[in-house]
């Protein structure tokens, strides 16, 4: 199926399911395949690697303007173990007991 250029008189062949990729320098053609019931990309190793992902992380994948975009994907609450996250408190830290008023409702104290 072909369609017509409102602004010119082009006549403009559909776009394929063939996606460019540049991430860090790194540049690759892939196409989208039919895996089952869904549909996927193959990502050279390189690719991966310039973009600090490995096999079995997280991303988020979102369009944008007719683009696909294929990013980390962000932290989620209750992913991170409580190892992660008090290895991020900051040497030194002493923990202070908050004032948080008089109680308000049925609190017990």
């Amino acid at each position: 199926m072909l369609s017509v250029d409102p602004q010119s008189s082009l006549t403009i062949p559909p776009l394929p399911a063939i996606l460019c990729i540049s991430i860090g320098g790194v540049e690759m053609v892939t196409r989208i395949q039919k895996w089952g019931n869904s549909q996927g990309l193959r990502l050279a190793k390189q690719v991966l690697e310039d973009a600090h992902l490995s096999v079995g992380d997280d991303v988020d994948v979102t369009a944008r303007d007719g683009v696909v975009v294929i990013a980390p994907a962000r932290s989620v609450r209750g992913k991170q173990s409580l190892q992660e996250l008090v290895s991020r408190i900051p040497a030194g830290y002493k923990a202070e007991e908050l004032d948080w008023g008089e109680p308000v409702g049925g609190e017990a104290w």
